[in-house]
């Protein structure tokens, strides 16, 4: 058998990863044999525009096609999880700055926040929780049709907190109420006054209304730092982060009545790596409503979600029996 015969004989599908910082591409074939990888710029068009968006795909699919040594006709299902794809009504738009990529065959949509359920679910059913620079939840039902959600971390109307801006933000609410005696002394304040470099709370609470300091990640990670020493105002912001999570995955386990089912949930983001306080709480919250609920925590690539999602295109159901395989086989390209 010739080798473009066999070419023929096999078929290909892509995942693309686009995301507010890289945008990843996964080529894979129908036994789950990663093949090619490609990465490109930001993907988010709501950060670099809609021709950004299809630069950063072209970028990152040109390169995992060459990788693979195919041409876009190759590909017989593709998968995209797109940060900014947000509801149904940005469909099309969506799809046109997909267009020039020159995909002839079924593809699907869906949130980036998505991408945990069929990289980390055992059949491509489940939940998502997203906490790291925001937060998310998104879920799919046991037909692998039905979709539920929440709003897509708002907070401010949506009520949907826990990334990591939320997590600083709360825990310098511990801060300002020592300053005004709403609440009790915390190792929060004298951990904050010397990352800001204020000269008293006074002047923290003034700088940081003002604009003057800055609540970056240095301030979430020094949450982690002072939960860690046992501060008992720093352990209940990351309580309060937990049920914020878990509630939300509450919300979407709901919607997909879930709720007596051994529902995996799938853990997603840097903040679960702070400290195990904030998961337990979020497991807790979640086992109240779904006891039979599973916890995954899923740290491999996006795009494998994404690869997964494109072959269930062509393959259905049985794209997830080869989840293992291609989690095996990516780990393995991209170390290369």
């Amino acid at each position: 058998m010739t080798f473009e015969r066999k070419l023929k004989m096999t078929r290909y599908f892509l995942g693309i990863d686009g995301g507010g910082t890289k945008t990843h591409a996964l080529i894979v074939s129908e036994t789950g044999e990663a093949v090619g990888f490609g990465q490109g710029g930001p993907g988010n068009w709501e950060g670099v525009g809609l021709d950004g968006m299809t630069d950063a795909l072209q970028t990152a699919f040109s390169a995992a096609l060459k990788m693979a040594g195919l041409s876009v006709s190759a590909i017989e299902g593709a998968g995209l999880g797109l940060a900014g794809y947000d509801w149904p009504c940005q469909r099309e738009m969506i799809l046109g700055a997909i267009h020039p990529l020159g995909l002839n065959c079924p593809l699907e949509l869906v949130n980036d926040a998505a991408l945990g359920i069929f990289a980390g679910t055992t059949h491509g059913w489940g939940i998502s929780v997203v906490s790291g620079t925001g937060c998310n939840c998104r879920g799919r039902g046991k037909d692998l049709k039905t979709e539920g959600r929440v709003v897509g971390g708002e907070s401010h109307w949506s009520g949907e907190y826990a990334g990591g801006g939320h997590l600083a933000a709360r825990a310098m609410r511990a801060v300002a109420f020592e300053w005004n005696r709403r609440g009790p002394a915390t190792a929060l304040s004298p951990a904050f006054l010397q990352l800001s470099g204020a000269k008293d709370l006074f002047d923290l609470i003034e700088g940081v209304y003002v604009g003057r300091y800055l609540l970056d990640s240095r301030y979430i990670f020094k949450v982690f730092e002072v939960a860690a020493q046992g501060d008992p105002e720093a352990l209940d912001v990351l309580r309060w982060a937990g049920r914020e999570l878990g509630e939300m995955a509450c919300g979407v386990i709901r919607q997909l009545a879930l709720e007596n089912e051994p529902v995996e949930v799938v853990l997603i983001g840097s903040l679960y790596n702070g400290h195990p306080l904030m998961a337990e709480t979020l497991k807790e919250t979640v086992r109240a409503l779904a006891p039979q609920a599973r916890f995954i925590r899923f740290e491999k690539p996006p795009v494998i979600g994404a690869a997964l999602l494109g072959m269930e295109q062509r393959l259905g159901a049985q794209a997830y029996h080869l989840r293992e395989r291609v989690i095996e086989t990516a780990g393995q390209l991209l170390n290369r």
